[in-house]
C-alpha cells in the first residue's frame, strides 16, 4: 500500500509489508511453530498407540504409522531447515 502526504513524499514500508526483514522473520517462526506443532501431535499419538499396544489392545498398526510419520517430518524439517540460508547471503557466488 503506497500513501503519499501532502508534500509528495511516501512513508517508509511498514514493519510487516512484504519484502521487509521482519516479513521474512514472520514466515520463518510461523513455519517453526506448524512444524513444532506436527512433531508434538505425532510425537503424542506414538506413544499414546505404543501404550495401548503395550496394554494389549490392537494399537500396533496406529502406533507404527505414528512413528513413521514422525520420522518422516522429523526428516523433512532437518532437511528444510539445512537448506535455509542465512539472511543476506547470496547464492549465486
Amino acid at each position: 500500500m503506497t500513501y503519499h502526504g501532502t508534500d509528495g513524499r511516501v512513508p517508509p514500508p511498514g514493519a510487516l509489508e512484504p519484502g521487509t526483514r521482519q516479513r521474512a522473520q514472520l514466515r520463518a517462526r510461523v513455519g517453526d511453530i506448524a512444524w513444532t506443532a506436527l512433531c508434538a501431535v505425532l510425537l503424542l499419538w506414538g506413544v499414546w498407540s505404543a501404550v495401548d499396544a503395550a496394554r494389549g489392545l490392537t494399537a500396533w498398526a496406529y502406533s507404527a504409522v505414528a512413528w513413521v510419520l514422525l520420522a518422516v517430518a522429523l526428516g523433512v524439517r532437518v532437511a528444510a531447515l539445512r537448506r535455509r540460508t542465512p539472511e543476506g547471503r547470496d547464492l549465486t557466488s
